[in-house]
């Protein structure tokens, strides 16, 4: 969420019709109340009331630009999973562009830092909750969070190892599974640590960060370390 909230309707001159920036930063001030709610208390636990009042706008502005709380909800999660985990996929997708002039060691250790810290950012753990106790209700919002995180960022580090198979320098026959295998190694202890609310020491993640790194060559036959150069 960005920035602090401010005192609600602040945004907003008072008395006669907002200009349209007053309406876009209504709008924004809106989804910022919204998401902290739905992120906190869940969707059962939020009402458009609560979210009208502490966003400073009368309900039947909320009602006009979202017609139930079916519809809010879809707004604040779509944002969010945009937010949270799709830059899980972009990090792997961006780093494919350096196959052709990096080893596999640098790269994949620059992939799983970086998916670490998307991992580790405030409201990844509580969106995680989120999707994964309204996914029946909501089934095709968990289906986009499934195909723009998880699938996307698998796709990326297959085609990073396809690119150094098809020049000789790894063998990597089902590229698709040893992916999987690949960012479960990497981000399933922090997910799940961070789900839980377990404080991990960031001197022991990175530890063992860079041991699944090198884990994960050696099964692919993979040169690590000094045998890299």
């Amino acid at each position: 969420m960005a920035g602090e909230l401010k005192e609600p309707g602040a945004a907003v001159r008072r008395g006669g019709r907002p200009t349209r920036e007053e309406a876009a930063l209504r709008d924004i001030r809106v989804l910022e109340v919204a998401t902290r709610l739905f992120m906190e208390q869940g969707y059962e636990g939020t009402s458009m009331d609560s979210v009208a009042e502490m966003a400073g706008v009368g309900k039947p502005t909320l009602y006009s630009r979202y017609r139930d709380k079916r519809v809010l909800f879809e707004a604040v999660l779509t944002a969010r999973i945009n937010a949270w985990l799709l830059p899980l996929a972009e990090v792997a997708e961006g780093e494919g562009n350096k196959t052709a002039s990096g080893d596999l060691e640098t790269v994949l250790n620059d992939i799983s830092r970086a998916m670490l810290r998307h991992t580790l950012q405030p409201g990844a753990a509580a969106l995680q909750r989120v999707i994964a106790a309204q996914k029946l209700k909501f089934p095709e919002l968990a289906r986009f969070a499934y195909e723009q995180g998880w699938v996307r960022a698998v796709e990326g580090v297959a085609n990073i190892l396809r690119s150094f198979e098809a020049q000789g320098r790894v063998q990597a026959p089902d590229a698709g599974l040893a992916a999987e295998f690949f960012l479960n190694l990497i981000i399933a202890p922090a997910s799940r640590a961070a789900l839980y609310g377990v404080e991990v020491d960031p001197a022991r993640q990175e530890e063992r960060r860079a041991a699944s790194v090198r884990f994960f060559l050696r099964g692919l036959g993979a040169p690590t370390g000094a045998r890299a150069a």
